[in-house]
């Protein structure tokens, strides 16, 4: 209780403390663009992916574009030079062009229009159609020389037309394809690409039955309660995020080549707008950048432009009587047109028949193009209401450009200090009901009872919570809390009846739940609510309970979880005495006992100059003495691996060497052997 009451407090203190930022588009979007559009080893994984990474950070004037320069105009002249790459390469290689301007040579753009009008002649799918004119127009935008067109563009109109349905769905193939609301916007583009590559005008009968088409799409529509509106798809593999993306390029790119108006209600585009603001920053790269693409698009569409209104924070204080500030953006937060924000009417959520203010001007500051309501009404209380304000647009001419939406409901929650009276805490007889303690408690400074009771007694505890214009407030969390002196706690939720909070505890029906455990337990009162500036989790005192003797069947007290502390945290320090070291032998004997050990090996030396060994019989044919030296290093070696066994090996590692180098003498000196007795056979015989 204690953990959720900071939580409040603390995510209230967050919510007063947002700084001024009335722009739709924030530097949260920033750094998660910076984020997830990072290139990885300076490069990224397609052509499309590098477009979306440097379009986004187009839109949202970061610099970093500049710094992938170098790495992707390589990427590109490779795609554009290459005659193996496909109309999806090429498009996105132009795209990407666009923004990051490479040296491209110019005859690389004849080839390339020339390859993409044979597409686009010999295409039977929408997303062929899209790439290859889409490329042809990029084409012509980055050439102002090449004299790229479209012969046929009245059939190739018509061909992408065959492809739309009743709905204003598009299919992506005749071949009985699904009809989808993202091919729709892939449509569009593609056909406002055939006007612009058009030879000659393209025949406004099918520019018309175009824009009917994009009505009935509008009408598929759906809306959220908050007034935003989508697209829905059909496709497993898109969500309504890609297809309304795909839907609002596809419209003000047909928009902006055609003449005329669309007949598109300004309210569902502000619907729109809505939709891509809702979704507040974007946990992917792609969402993110169909999120600013969009955006970027309905700012500079020719025929509605959304005007979002804003406010720096949903949380009031009335105890600072801050003002109530409003700013009107674009939706990428460029300058409005001239305009007036009036508060039409503003009343609590819980009652819309009673206003507490109607028809009130806001005040313009120039300087920093905000809207503010210099006085708030007396009427206002602690609690949620809901503001209603109208932008109006003072140049009528600015109402065919503008989209304002109406009027625009804002819920706006207000906060104060509550005030705490008549607060006490009362020890009763529990058979007359006298008073046998009563002490005041001041709940909003310091306050330490010390009380005592038995099982036969009671515990009251009362007081009054008011709003700042006297009525009577009743919080989220209202919690008496008492903890034994064995940490066993007791928890009791505090009701009201009127305009007081009332606990009565009887003793003598707690018995069984406080588990006869007499002694001092600690009184704590938990109060708590969004709305209430003075939340306060309090220690009251302590009172001292006599309880009866626990039954022998009775329920013993649940085990404290232990403290993680004492558990994982760091433990006493364990000090060690080694024994006292055994006594040795004096140095002295230790070296004399050493030098019987080499009395041996003295002996042997001896013995083999008595037996007068000489090296007369050693062979001196190379193969025989080669046997000859390789047997006497292997006795060596027996030797050096007993010595090495006394010193650090064991006895397992000994006899895997003594296996190895028995086979080896065995082989050597049977050699060796042999030579000997062959050579003393010939001297016997001679």
């Amino acid at each position: 209780m204690a953990r959720n009451l900071v939580f409040l407090v603390l995510f209230l203190s967050l919510y007063l403390c947002q700084a001024a930022i009335f722009q739709p588009i924030t530097n949260d979007h920033r750094s998660a663009a910076l984020e997830l559009l990072a290139p990885v080893d300076g490069s990224y994984g397609s052509l499309e992916e590098t477009y979306e990474a440097v379009r986004t950070f187009q839109v949202l004037g970061i610099e970093k574009a500049a710094d992938i320069n170098k790495a992707t105009c390589s990427i590109v002249v490779e795609k554009l030079g290459s005659s193996s790459s496909s109309p999806k390469d090429l498009f996105y290689a132009l795209r990407v062009n666009s923004i990051v301007k490479c040296n491209i040579n110019v005859d690389n753009f004849e080839v390339m229009a020339s390859k993409l009008q044979a597409v686009v002649k010999d295409a039977n799918s929408l997303v062929d159609l899209y790439y290859s004119i889409g490329g042809l127009v990029l084409i012509k935008d980055e050439d102002s020389g090449s004299n790229v067109h479209l012969g046929d563009a009245d059939g190739i109109f018509h061909s992408i037309k065959a492809l739309s349905q009743s709905d204003g769905r598009w299919r992506y193939s005749s071949s009985g394809a699904e009809s989808s609301t993202y091919a729709a916007g892939l449509a569009l583009e593609a056909l406002a690409g055939v006007v612009v590559l058009a030879s000659s005008e393209v025949d406004q009968s099918m520019i018309g039955t175009v824009k009917n088409d994009i009505v009935k799409l509008f009408d598929s529509l759906e809306r959220y309660d908050d007034g935003a509106f989508y697209f829905d798809e059909k496709l497993e593999h898109q969500g309504p995020l890609s297809a309304t993306a795909s839907v609002v390029r596809g419209v003000t790119a047909f928009a902006a080549v055609t003449s005329g108006n669309l007949n598109l209600p300004g309210d569902k585009i502000m619907g729109l707008a809505n939709f891509f603001l809702g979704i507040g920053v974007p946990g992917t790269s792609k969402d993110l950048f169909d999120q600013i693409d969009s955006l970027a698009c309905l700012e500079n569409n020719r025929f509605f432009i959304p005007l979002i209104l804003s406010l720096p924070a949903s949380v009031h204080s009335l105890a600072t009587r801050d003002l109530l500030k409003v700013k009107v953006n674009t939706v990428l937060g460029s300058n409005s047109p001239p305009l007036t924000v009036k508060l039409v009417k503003a009343f609590s959520s819980g009652s819309k028949d009673t206003p507490i203010v109607e028809n009130k001007e806001l005040k313009f500051d120039p300087e920093s193009s905000i809207h503010s309501l210099d006085v708030l009404p007396k009427t206002l209380d602690v609690g949620k209401y809901i503001f209603v304000f109208e932008v109006v647009l003072h140049d009528p001419e600015h109402k065919k450009i503008y989209a304002t939406g109406g009027q625009s409901q804002v819920p706006i929650f207000f906060t104060g200090v509550i005030k705490i009276n008549n607060a006490e805490i009362v020890v009763l007889d529990s058979d007359l009901g006298s008073v046998e303690t009563k002490q005041k408690l001041d709940l909003s400074g310091e306050t330490g009872v010390s009380l005592s009771a038995n099982h036969l007694q009671k515990l009251r505890l009362s007081f009054q919570l008011t709003t700042p214009l006297g009525h009577v407030f009743k919080p989220h969390q209202v919690v008496l809390k008492l903890k034994h002196e064995t940490k066993v706690e007791h928890i009791f939720v505090v009701g009201n009846s009127g305009k007081q909070f009332e606990i009565v505890l009887d003793f003598l029906s707690l018995v069984e739940k406080f588990y006869y455990l007499s002694g001092m337990y600690d009184i704590q009162l938990t109060v708590g609510d969004a709305a209430m500036e003075n939340s306060f989790l309090k220690a009251l005192g302590h009172v001292e309970l006599d309880l009866p003797e626990p039954p022998e069947k009775a329920t013993r007290p649940p085990p404290q979880p232990v403290d993680p502390y004492t558990r994982y945290g760091s433990k006493p320090e364990i000090t060690h005495i080694f024994r006292a070291p055994e006594r040795h032998p004096a140095k002295e004997l230790a070296l004399a006992f050493l030098g019987l050990t080499l009395v041996p090996f003295i002996g042997f030396i001896i013995g083999l100059l008595c037996l007068k060994v000489n090296l007369k019989n050693f062979p001196t044919s190379a193969v025989p003495a080669t046997f000859a030296v390789l047997f006497h290093v292997g006795i060596a070696s027996v030797l050096l691996l007993f010595l090495l066994f006394w010193l650090k090996l064991d006895l397992f590692t000994t006899l895997k060497a003594v296996g190895f180098l028995g086979a080896f003498l065995l082989f050597v000196g049977h050699r060796t052997l042999s030579h000997l007795a062959s050579a003393s056979a010939k001297m016997k015989s001679a």
